[in-house]
């Protein structure tokens, strides 16, 4: 009210009040256009300030860092490392299951979420947790997929929740022939829930890739590929898994060049 009677006495106490409602008419478009790019540069900004967030998240699963907007990793020690990983042919697949790995996503750790929506939970932000569930079940989120460079808007649903994936970095069946099969059951179970081999992505690119190793698949996002390998040679290393020659030597070329 204190404002309309300003307005009001500001319109008769100036005769040039009638010019100056005219030319903020005249004008309105362009403030209008002004007031909706500066809420684009704000929404820039938070969506840059996300990705910054997530792309960290990203770079702490592998053990990097970000700098200049990527995820950096120490390629020397990863080259270490898969100098001491041996090189084998592939085993056979037969007897492969997705059940030898145990039941989908076990809640391992026992703090009462399934490994889904831990890894959910850890490479999201903005989290929406389904009441009651003890911020377990994860309804909502954004999150930043580094396979792709992109930004999903995670909603959880029957027709919605596989457009976020739960990835294993080493696939079960790509572990399973190169010694895995070798493995009791409590093993295979640990294996397929270990976060360290666990990354949400796009459901998609997901499914592209399927168990398919560094000699036939990489991420399309290339400025995540050094990482990417970085956490493949570490998994395989920590459980004693072997590498084909190929796979070999696609991770050192990739390693080579990061």
């Amino acid at each position: 009210m204190f404002l309309v009677l300003a307005l009001i006495g500001f319109f008769f106490a100036h005769p040039d009040a009638e010019q100056n409602t005219t030319d903020l008419k005249a004008n309105a478009p362009a403030i209008a256009d002004h007031a909706l790019r500066g809420a684009v540069i704000k929404a820039d900004d938070a969506a840059a300030g996300l990705v910054a967030d997530a792309k960290q998240k990203a770079a702490e699963t592998v053990g990097g860092v970000v700098s200049a907007g990527k995820v950096k990793i120490d390629a020397a020690a990863a080259t270490a490392r898969l100098a001491t990983i041996p090189v084998k042919g592939r085993a056979p697949k037969t007897g492969y299951s997705r059940d030898q790995f145990g039941p989908a996503w076990t809640d391992v750790d026992h703090n009462g979420c399934d490994t889904r929506d831990d890894i959910l939970a850890r490479d999201m932000t903005d989290d929406v947790f389904k009441p009651g569930t003890h911020n377990c079940v994860v309804l909502s989120g954004t999150l930043y997929d580094p396979y792709t460079d992109t930004v999903i808007a995670f909603q959880r649903g029957q027709r919605t929740s596989t457009a976020v994936q739960i990835d294993h970095r080493v696939p079960l069946s790509n572990a399973w022939q190169t010694g895995a099969q070798q493995w009791d059951a409590a093993k295979r179970k640990a294996f397929a829930n270990d976060p360290a081999n666990l990354i949400a992505v796009d459901g998609p690119t997901n499914g592209a890739k399927s168990d398919g190793d560094a000699a036939t698949w990489l991420p399309p996002n290339t400025a995540y590929r050094c990482a990417y390998v970085a956490a493949q040679v570490q998994v395989k290393a920590s459980y004693g898994l072997w590498v084909t020659q190929a796979e070999h030597d696609a991770i050192a070329s990739i390693l080579a060049g990061c």
